[in-house]
C-alpha cells in the first residue's frame, strides 16, 4: 500500500497550473476553434487513401519524412534541411522550448495570445515576460523592445496573425526585434494564409529566426494534426532532437504531401472564399449597434460587445451556434470570438446578432 501521496513528486509549478482544456459544448453550427469550416475536397481524400493503399500498414512511417520535408520546402521557399515536420504545430512549439528553457531562462510573449506557449514555458520551469498589447490590440512594439532589452530574453514568441486578436506584425518591425534580441525568435504563422504575408523571406538574412506554420487551418487538416517548423538547418538540427521518433503516421504524412501538391487548385480558392466572407463578416457586424468587431488578418475575429460575452455566447448556443467566450483572457473582458465559417453559417451567426442585440434597444 503507497504510504505518500504520488501527487507531491509533481512541479508544484506544474500543480498551480490551469489545463488547458476546451468546454464541451456542441452546436450544429461550429465556429469556435478557428477551424477551417470547408472539409478537404474529396479529390485529395481519395488521393491520400489510393496512396496508403499502396504502402505496407505494417511497417512504420518514414523516420524522417525525407519527401515531405522536400516538398515542404519547395511549398514555402525555404530548404529542406532546415524544414521538420510535427504532429500539429503544437509538438514543434513544445520541442523548441525543450530545446531552449530550463530554469534561469525567459520567454516573451504579447497577451493576450494562444495560451500553449505560456503553459510549456511554465511547465519546463522558465520564466514568462509579458507584455500587453497595446489599446487598440495591436503589437506594442516599442514596450516590447524594452522588455528586451531589460529582461534579454532567450526566446520571444510572436504568433502573426494573432491568435485571438487576428493582428500582424509588420516586417519591419520583426526585423528590428530579431537584431535587437540575442534570443531566437519564434514567429508562429498558423494563419499566414488569410493575411497573404509570410515572414520566411527573412530567414535568410536571420539565423535566430524560427517559423511555425499549420495543416490545422488553410490546409483544412486539423483532424490529421500536422505542422512543420521552418529554421536555420543547424538550428533545425538541435531542435529536431526534442521531436519523439515516428512522430507523424503515415496517414497525416501522405495527406499532407497531397494537400501541399493540389493546394493552388484544391485550397487555395477556399482560403480565398474565406477572406471574402471575413470582410463581409467584418462590415455586416460593424452596422448592429452595441457590437464593434475588431479587423482581422486571420480566418477569425473577435468582437467587442456592450452585452456581457458569456450572455452573449449563451444566447448564441440557444440558437444552434457555438462561438468562443474570450472574456477571461488579458485586456478582453467585452470580447468574443468566432472563426469564419460557410456563407450559410455566417448569415446564420449575422442573423442571430442582430436579433439578440435588438432586443436590447
Amino acid at each position: 500500500m503507497t504510504m505518500f501521496d504520488p501527487l507531491t513528486i509533481i512541479k508544484p509549478r506544474v500543480r498551480a497550473l490551469q489545463a488547458y482544456t476546451l468546454a464541451p459544448d456542441r452546436a450544429p453550427i461550429k465556429i469556435n476553434q478557428n477551424e477551417n469550416p470547408f472539409d478537404l475536397p474529396t479529390r485529395l481524400k481519395q488521393e491520400t487513401e489510393r496512396r496508403l493503399q499502396a504502402r505496407a500498414w505494417a511497417r512504420y512511417p518514414d523516420f524522417v519524412p525525407v519527401s515531405l520535408h522536400e516538398k515542404l520546402a519547395q511549398f514555402a521557399g525555404w530548404t529542406a534541411d532546415g524544414v521538420i515536420a510535427g504532429n500539429g504545430s503544437n509538438e514543434l512549439i513544445q520541442a523548441t522550448l525543450m530545446t531552449t528553457i530550463e530554469p534561469g531562462k525567459r520567454v516573451l510573449i504579447s497577451e493576450p495570445t494562444f495560451a500553449l506557449y505560456r503553459q510549456v514555458t511554465t511547465v519546463l520551469g522558465g520564466e514568462i515576460i509579458s507584455v500587453p498589447h497595446a489599446a487598440d490590440l495591436t503589437y506594442d512594439v516599442p514596450a516590447i523592445l524594452r522588455a528586451v532589452a531589460a529582461h534579454a530574453p532567450d526566446v520571444v514568441i510572436i504568433c502573426s496573425p494573432n491568435n485571438p486578436t487576428g493582428y500582424r506584425l509588420a516586417d519591419s518591425d520583426l526585423v528590428q526585434l530579431l537584431e535587437t534580441t540575442r534570443g531566437l525568435v519564434v514567429i508562429d504563422e498558423a494563419y499566414f494564409e488569410f493575411s497573404g504575408r509570410t515572414v520566411v523571406p527573412l530567414l535568410a538574412a536571420h539565423k535566430n529566426l524560427v517559423v511555425f506554420r499549420t495543416f490545422s487551418k488553410a490546409l483544412a487538416l486539423a483532424a490529421l494534426r500536422v505542422g512543420y517548423l521552418l529554421a536555420a538547418p543547424e538550428l533545425a538540427r538541435e531542435i529536431g532532437k526534442a521531436v519523439l521518433p515516428y512522430n507523424l503516421n503515415a496517414m497525416s504524412q501522405t495527406a499532407a504531401e497531397v494537400a501541399v501538391e493540389m493546394y493552388d487548385a484544391e485550397l487555395r480558392p477556399l482560403g480565398a472564399q474565406l477572406i471574402a466572407e471575413r470582410e463581409r463578416l467584418f462590415t455586416e457586424l460593424q452596422s448592429i449597434a452595441g457590437l464593434a468587431p475588431v479587423p482581422s488578418q486571420a480566418n477569425f475575429m473577435i468582437v467587442r460587445t456592450e452585452i456581457e460575452p458569456r450572455r452573449v455566447f449563451k444566447e448564441l448556443l440557444a440558437r444552434g451556434i457555438l462561438v468562443r467566450d474570450v472574456s477571461s483572457y488579458p485586456m478582453l473582458k467585452d470580447y468574443f470570438r468566432f472563426n469564419v465559417g460557410t456563407p450559410a453559417e455566417n448569415d446564420a451567426l449575422i442573423a442571430a446578432l442582430r436579433e439578440i442585440f435588438a432586443a436590447e434597444e
